[in-house]
């Protein structure tokens, strides 16, 4: 891994993008964005209510205007579940780095996702959890250059099974 190179978190909501990538900056001596937030700032509102006021639709072009925006070295970069709706979005963060995604299996995302609606999780209309589930994992699984396996991980067992995969390349 180059110094100036990003690294990107992609999964479903839960899997512990946020909170893994800002151990993971800390133990790699890296600046952390969350681009959740950056949508919340640059909107002044909180994920939940763009989704509910404006519709998905309207959030994911939020979201991708938002990725657009990033221009960064040597930072984690945690994305929202949804980011790989976009393929411009995607195109522009594998670009400036590597793409590792958290894996958690469907079991382990219905435990962790205690409330989807508080989340301001991207449900397109109609759409069941377990259609999302199918439709994104196809979406991590194209995008991804490193993949992390969750099942039974602790934040410091993923944090460290990141850092021996980085390791290795």
């Amino acid at each position: 891994m180059n110094d100036k190179e990003n690294l990107i978190l992609i999964g479903m909501p839960a899997s512990g993008k946020s909170t893994v990538g800002v151990i993971l900056a800390k133990v790699l001596g890296m600046d952390f964005i969350d681009t959740d937030i950056v949508i919340q700032q640059r909107e002044g509102k909180k994920l939940k209510e763009i989704i509910k006021e404006r519709g998905t639709a309207s959030f994911l072009e939020c979201e991708e205007k938002a990725v657009l925006g990033i221009d960064v070295k040597n930072t984690v970069i945690a994305t929202g579940g949804s980011v790989v709706y976009s393929d411009s979005a995607m195109e522009h963060l594998k670009h400036g780095g590597k793409v590792i995604y958290l894996k958690v299996g469907y079991e382990e995302l219905m435990k962790r996702l205690k409330n989807i609606k508080e989340r301001g999780v991207v449900l397109r209309p109609g759409e069941s959890i377990e259609e999302m589930f199918e439709t994104r994992s196809k979406l991590y699984e194209k995008y991804a250059g490193i993949t992390i396996g969750e099942e039974g991980f602790s934040i410091e067992d993923t944090v460290g099974a990141i850092r021996e995969k980085l390791n290795k390349n």
